[in-house]
């Protein structure tokens, strides 16, 4: 539905002139679909929420093409602030093995989460969704209304370490998101094309989950509100903070700044870093030799002491979490 809709709009010109009052940056399918989706959630586009709930194609990219020209100053206003949240569910299950074996290493019991480049926020209810893998081992709570799977790449077994207790759970974005909030909520959906209702139905569940312990969500640049981050992190506890698919929006030297700072302010407090990101981005995590682009993501764990970092790979992953090998020895 989605490709037949954006093939609609890009042969209209009609549509492509309503499109031209939109800042370039925003011009893209993925955020054009979002806010038409939107507009359908919210009740403004009545016809076009019809053709969704349906799953018709051709008449949904018709009426999409009416409400782009008609509701165009709308969709440029609503656009200007957002951006396209992928929030793809598998993340937990490659974050969760990742945290457990970084709190081992570094000797915690109790962990401080924070998530840079947060989005939502869902990362930070790791501990609290239960994970079944395809080698039939099973992480997280069992009785938690999210229930995720993932497939295992490879013979070698995920450690079957639980993670210590979470004493705190923050995130970090320029734009976070707020799963309380009507509005929020309504664009997390809205950048699920309509054609996957299995996948808004979990994004419900999750969000559902999320709302019942709102994590403390901070806005700005990551290096000026993590110190604030870390102070509202027990002194009992370790910071983890986490990285998934975030630092490759990043400029290089940004993604350096980013790693400088982590050295700067674990000089005064120990913490680990665990990122998830393309082959190369993450600054000093090792790559297997793989090449840049190469399609999967490389999971990393660094502990940071003082002017001590021992950083490792751990392993690879594809489709955003759905298939995991894990490489270090568990």
């Amino acid at each position: 539905m989605s490709a037949r809709v954006a093939t609609a709009l890009s042969e209209s010109d009609d549509a492509l002139d309503a499109l031209a009052g939109m800042p370039a940056r925003k011009r893209n399918p993925a955020m054009i679909l979002a806010a038409l989706h939107d507009l359908a959630l919210a009740g403004r586009a009545p016809r076009l929420a019809a053709a969704h709930a349906s799953l018709d194609g051709p008449a949904a990219a018709r009426v999409a093409v009416e409400v782009l020209v008609r509701m165009s100053d709308e969709i440029v206003a609503g656009t200007v602030h957002r951006r396209v949240h992928a929030n793809e569910t598998g993340r937990c299950a490659v974050l969760y093995p990742a945290i457990a074996e970084a709190a081992r290493r570094a000797g915690a019991e109790a962990v401080g989460l924070i998530d840079v480049g947060c989005g939502a926020a869902l990362n930070l209810t790791v501990d609290r969704v239960g994970l079944t893998y395809s080698n039939g081992q099973r992480l997280g709570d069992d009785a938690s209304i999210v229930q995720m799977e993932a497939s295992i790449v490879g013979e070698r077994r995920l450690p079957a370490r639980a993670l210590p207790h979470v004493t705190t759970r923050i995130g970090i974005d320029t734009d976070p998101i707020y799963v309380t909030d009507p509005v929020d909520a309504r664009w997390l959906r809205a950048c699920i094309s309509p054609e996957h209702p299995d996948r808004i139905a979990q994004l419900e569940t999750e969000m559902t989950l999320l709302a019942t312990e709102p994590p403390d969500l901070l806005h700005g640049d990551t290096l000026d509100v993590l110190p604030d981050a870390l102070a509202r992190v027990p002194a009992s506890a370790l910071p983890v903070i986490t990285t998934t698919w975030s630092l490759a929006k990043l400029l290089l030297e940004s993604r350096w700044r980013f790693l400088r700072g982590l050295d700067e302010i674990a000089a005064h407090r120990p913490m680990v870093w665990v990122s998830v990101e393309g082959v190369g981005v993450a600054p000093t995590v090792p790559t297997f030799g793989d090449r840049h682009a190469s399609g999967h993501s490389i999971i990393g764990v660094s502990i940071l002491d003082g002017a001590s970092r021992q950083t490792e790979a751990v392993g690879r992953c594809w489709s955003r979490g759905r298939l995991l090998s894990w490489l270090a020895e568990a």
